[in-house]
């Protein structure tokens, strides 16, 4: 059966938007919604969070606004606690997600943080879903639509970290493999998550300067790789030349065919095959060592 999930109905903040969106992608994605302020309809439910005037994760009640309550969470980190608590979340995953939304909707929702209004942010995103409504069934609506949103940006955390996971032996392996070969390129047979890993691994000195790697599409690309984690620059761009070109213009400066495009900045560069690629690379003495196999 279902779990039966509550919380208040009217006006929604991002914490029981959030905190709804943690529960149906952690704990139940059947799970149904009571919208309601009738203490004995939400006395029923599973679980109750940002309503109620109790907070006991033994009996999965999430709420913040009692005066007995003097702690900093939100509804939102009370239930990623309990998730945690309860092993329906990996701690590596609760820090991801604590790190990125959970915090600053737990302080925002508290007052302990003020949005910036120039800048786009989950609380804000959240309260614009309810704009226009006019009475509780509106809201409800609005309140299911926020939580979709809020279930694809938890859900595509959990898959990001998934990924970076799964390419972390990709990545590592493509290091050593260049380092032995003394080559500055490395080479990935599909694209993975590369930064963490490879900044993780001692990327910043390193003798790799491009990551090469095919995409979704066939073709290939190599990225001029930073000095260092969220860094713009780059350890070697593309020339100059390159900057800003596309398919005839870029082929004509290249001598290659196939070549594709160039960004103005220079840390990316697109080619129809890998041959070409390491071919126009070649040309402008890009490469350091031998290529690794």
């Amino acid at each position: 059966m279902p779990a039966l999930v509550a919380t208040h109905s009217g006006p929604f903040h991002a914490d029981d938007v959030l905190s709804w969106a943690l529960l149906r992608t952690f704990l139940d994605p059947d799970a149904e919604l009571l919208r309601s302020r009738d203490q004995d309809a939400l006395d029923k439910a599973d679980v109750v969070f940002d309503v109620g005037s109790i907070f006991d994760p033994a009996t999965r009640r999430f709420d913040h606004h009692q005066q007995d309550y003097t702690g900093t969470l939100s509804s939102a980190g009370m239930v990623l606690n309990w998730l945690e608590d309860e092993g329906r979340v990996s701690s590596e995953l609760a820090a991801i997600l604590r790190d990125r939304v959970v915090d600053y909707v737990d302080a925002v929702d508290n007052g302990l943080r003020t949005p910036d209004t120039g800048v786009p942010c989950f609380s804000q995103m959240v309260g614009v879903f309810g704009s226009g409504c006019s009475t509780l069934e509106d809201f409800d609506a609005a309140f299911r639509r926020a939580g979709d949103a809020a279930q694809n940006l938890v859900a595509g955390f959990a898959t990001e970290l998934s990924e970076r996971k799964a390419g972390e032996a990709a990545v590592v392996s493509a290091m050593e493999a260049a380092a032995a070969a003394g080559s500055n390129l490395m080479f990935l047979s599909r694209y993975h998550r590369w930064k963490h890993t490879y900044f993780a691994n001692g990327g910043a000195n390193h003798v790799t300067e491009f990551v090469i790697h095919p995409g979704v599409d066939g073709r290939w690309r190599s990225v001029a790789i930073a000095p260092k984690p969220n860094s713009f620059a780059q350890k070697r761009s593309f020339p100059a030349s390159w900057g800003g070109l596309r398919d005839d213009a870029l082929s004509e400066v290249t001598g290659v065919p196939g070549s594709l495009f160039c960004h103005k900045n220079r840390f990316i560069a697109v080619f129809e095959s890998r041959a070409g690629l390491l071919e126009a690379m070649a040309r402008f003495d890009l490469i350091i060592g031998p290529v690794p196999v």
